[in-house]
């Protein structure tokens, strides 16, 4: 029996989760800044469709990127080396969002990301917790990838490409951005090859709730990006 939320803003322990499917943890509550808040410290996130009850998972293993341990392909490589674009955080927010809703997915009749959800995401960076990592190609928004800030933490939610490489040009960008910064973790969810070929990895859920307890009490509070222009920020070696 999934146990459904209270109006407050708590969860049962990570332990009650499902193995199947995925780590089922709960039912109901809404998408409050503040509920959504707890449930990340806690290593909770929210995925439905439309029409369900807001369901909440906590998958074990859990997917992390280490932002010291992306890896770059030959190609991205060559890609960042060229620089004929810009990566900019925190201006496009809302447009981010929406590409990712309604770009189509292998195997996905829809989309998780419906219009509860990024109203809710909407909130949530207007009060500086979620963030856009924009790559802009010829003056036009070509691909990039929103998430979510706790403290040294990082929650990537979804990221989409118009052009090539576009999603990865912000991924490589954001992570050195967050090394920059201190950021100990990039949340990646659940396991895919995709996620695997980047240089992602499984943790026992155990140990990534330990790292949440310790890199979500410091760092820098909520608040927007710099937005200028990050063209430059990140090249790798030739």
């Amino acid at each position: 029996m999934i146990p459904w939320l209270p109006p407050e803003p708590v969860f049962p322990a990570l332990a009650k989760a499902l193995a199947e499917p995925n780590g089922l943890l709960a039912a109901g509550g809404d998408l409050s800044p503040q509920r959504l808040l707890a449930a990340y410290r806690r290593g909770i996130f929210p995925w439905f469709s439309a029409g369900d009850p807001i369901l909440w998972w906590s998958p074990d293993p859990r997917m992390v990127l280490l932002p010291e341990q992306l890896k770059i392909s030959r190609s991205l490589a060559k890609t960042l080396r060229n620089g004929d674009y810009q990566v900019r955080l925190d201006t496009a927010f809302d447009d981010v969002i929406r590409a990712c809703a309604s770009r189509p997915r292998a195997g996905q009749p829809g989309t998780w990301i419906t219009d509860e959800m990024q109203e809710a995401y909407g909130e949530l960076h207007r009060l500086g917790h979620a963030h856009s990592v924009e790559t802009w190609i010829d003056g036009a928004l070509a691909g990039g990838l929103y998430g979510i800030a706790i403290g040294r933490a990082f929650y990537g939610e979804s990221m989409f490409a118009d052009r090539r490489d576009a999603s990865k040009i912000a991924l490589a960008h954001l992570c050195a951005y967050l090394k920059q910064r201190g950021f100990g973790i990039i949340d990646c969810q659940m396991e895919t090859r995709h996620l695997a070929s980047l240089g992602a990895r499984p943790i026992a859920r155990r140990d990534f709730a330990a790292r949440l307890d310790e890199l979500c009490v410091s760092g820098d509070g909520p608040g927007r990006w710099p937005a200028a222009a990050m063209d430059g920020y990140f090249r790798p070696a030739a």
